[in-house]
């Protein structure tokens, strides 16, 4: 975002309109869907566990999968380059030490800080309760896909949230394991193919208060 201008910036950001319905002729390179996803994986995580998991639905096959799962949702489903399903992963602690073995080996933290931080983090993360550990990766999961729509943007694609459909078969349709990945949202995502339109927002005065 750096590299880009302060207008750019705001274009991004605040002209963003609900596009509901995509060019289905444009799809979207493997390439530059892993690079976008790179790119919104720089979220913040809590203790840097990266709960979010990514299932990329593109083929028509596994398109009609989906189908049925969705509630009010199915022309982004019909037309979008691709859904992508955001799921939080409950054991997502199993990875903390892959995570930081390589944050010592790019310099970015010394050896004894990752092992008390793993001695620490890994035996609180295995103690919370599934409320608890649900609430974790939905933040940390949201905060990575609102990221991503705004990468998105970036590249010259729309999104569109989605949060209307059968969660409790949404894992297993794609292949998880039902009890270690909850659903957290859907992004549709493609080559926007109408204009959108702008929803009315509250104010930063009804909303906010200075104590």
């Amino acid at each position: 975002m750096s590299e880009r201008s302060n207008n750019d910036f705001e274009k991004i950001v605040f002209e963003r309109k609900s596009v509901r319905v995509y060019d289905e002729t444009v799809k979207i390179p493997h390439e530059e869907m892993l690079a976008m996803i790179d790119e919104a994986v720089t979220a913040p995580s809590s203790v840097n566990m990266q709960p979010w998991r990514f299932v990329v639905v593109e083929s028509e096959a596994e398109k009609a999968k989906l189908q049925p799962l969705l509630r009010f949702n199915t022309r982004q489903n019909a037309t979008s380059s691709a859904m992508i399903l955001i799921f939080g992963d409950l054991q997502c602690y199993e990875y903390g030490e892959t995570i930081y073995n390589r944050a010592v080996e790019e310099g970015k933290m010394p050896p004894e800080v990752r092992d008390q931080q793993l001695a620490t983090i890994i035996p609180y993360y295995k103690n919370f309760s599934k409320e608890h550990m649900n609430d974790v990766v939905k933040i940390d999961s949201s905060l990575a896909a609102m990221q991503l729509m705004l990468v998105a943007r970036a590249h010259g694609y729309e999104t569109n949230p989605i949060g209307g459909f059968e969660a409790e078969l949404l894992a297993e349709t794609v292949g998880l394991d039902k009890e270690r990945y909850l659903p957290v949202m859907i992004l549709s995502i493609g080559k926007g193919a109408e204009e959108g339109y702008s929803s009315v927002r509250l104010s930063a005065s009804e909303i906010t208060e200075f104590k």
